[in-house]
């Protein structure tokens, strides 16, 4: 079984593929290479991202929220942090509501 470890909030979870092409998503690309889940809810076509690794430090980071952004890439809080001012106004205004 593979097993998905978030370096930041310790979610685990099983995964079904590593990649950016699902090959039970038919049609489907990701913009990251990630960990996917077949959705246990609606098995066909369908599909979970539970996480992936950050753009800058290579950490394996969750989808939450609290642990990491996608935006163009996916990054980590704490790279986030260090690199906030490197980020559009809009994204980091709405970091500030979190």
């Amino acid at each position: 079984m593979n097993e998905f470890c978030c370096n930041l909030c310790n979610f685990k979870s099983r995964y079904d593929y590593y990649g950016s092409k699902p090959p039970f998503c038919n049609g489907i690309v990701l913009m990251e290479e990630a960990y996917i889940l077949k959705n246990p809810f609606n098995p066909h076509d369908s599909h979970l991202t539970i996480g992936a690794h950050c753009s800058v430090c290579d950490n394996l980071v969750c989808v939450q929220q609290k642990c990491s952004l996608f935006y163009t890439k996916r990054y980590c809080r704490n790279c986030v942090e260090s690199h906030i001012e490197e980020f559009p106004t809009e994204i980091t205004e709405t970091l500030s509501k979190r």
